[in-house]
This record gives C-alpha cells, structure tokens and sequence, in this order.
C-alpha cells in the first residue's frame, strides 16, 4: 500500500515511530523472568562434601546469591546477607550462597567462610556449573556478586547483578512474604 495524500503520509510517519517503541516496550513487560526450574534440579555439597537437594528448599523465600572468595563486592556483602538471614529467619527465609569455585577448594572456602562469619547456607557450585546456572536465571554476563529472590512458589521474583546493599536486599526480601 502507497500513501499518496500529502497530509496523511506524516501521521503514517507517527504512527510507525510510536509502534517501533511502544511494542518493544510491551513485548519486554509481557516477558517471563527465568525458570527456576535449573536451580531446584540440582544437588549441590556443603563444606563438609554433605549434599542438599535444593527442590528440598522449594516453598521457602529464598534469597540465593552467587559469591567467590577472589570477588571484592561479594565480601562486602557477606554482613548484609548474614544480618538479613537472621532478621527473617523467623519469617521462613532462607539465604544461600553458591561459591562460584570448584570442589577442590573446600577447605579455603570453608576457612574463608569462617573468617568472614558466613553464618547462612553456603554450597560449592562449580565454576561451570554455576556459571550456566546463573545464565539460566537471567545472568547473561556471568558476573558477580548475583543475587536472586524466589518466592514460595518458586518464582523467580527479582535478580541482580552487582552488588547490593543492605536496604536494597531487604526490599526485596520483603516483596518476598
């Protein structure tokens, strides 16, 4: 179709610019947030090589954050996470932190996690596997710190990439109940 009249052809111009930004913008507010389908599959070891099945934690606010001990913003928010841990405790949250190392460092992670008072749920991902993990749960670049708030229902409710602080954590623990 070919516009030949003067005056509407500026208003068909409108019109495709509107369209060209409203249905992106409609499309992205329409969009899922990631399964949290990949996470609740695993099995991942704590610092004593224990396993814990982690659909075992599936029907709890979970706030599960992404750390390594070589990561400079993840240990600044070890004190928010584990004062946040024992503040809503009562209320059924549970942290967990997934070092982004390998098995094979148990014992540097288990000192480093008691040098820093880690005092919440941690557990050895992997480098690889938790990688993909976080790139499952919406961390295309494989950054950290990552945290994630699941809901009960096992929604994924909020994810970020970056370093939090406290106030922000606990925003978003609240949204959780």
């Amino acid at each position: 179709m070919t516009c030949r009249s003067p005056l509407l052809r500026p208003l068909l111009g409108l019109l495709a610019a509107a369209a060209l930004v409203v249905l992106p913008l409609a499309m992205a507010s329409a969009a899922e947030p990631p399964s949290t389908a990949p996470l609740f599959a695993l099995t991942l070891a704590d610092a004593e090589n224990r396993p814990l099945p982690l659909e075992s934690l599936r029907g709890r606010p979970l706030l599960v954050n992404f750390w390594a001990r070589w990561c400079a913003p993840c240990r600044k928010e070890i004190p928010e996470l584990a004062a946040l841990q024992q503040r809503h405790a009562g209320r059924g949250l549970v942290v967990v932190g997934i070092a982004v190392e390998e098995a094979d460092k148990r014992a540097a992670l288990a000192e480093f996690a008691r040098a820093h008072d880690m005092d919440y749920r941690w557990l050895i991902g992997g480098t690889e596997r938790s990688i993909e993990l976080m790139r499952a749960l919406g961390n295309t670049k494989s950054g950290l710190p990552f945290t994630v708030f699941i809901d009960r229902d096992g929604r994924l409710q909020q994810a970020k990439l970056g370093a939090m602080s406290g106030a922000e954590m606990d925003a978003a623990v609240r949204a959780l109940f």
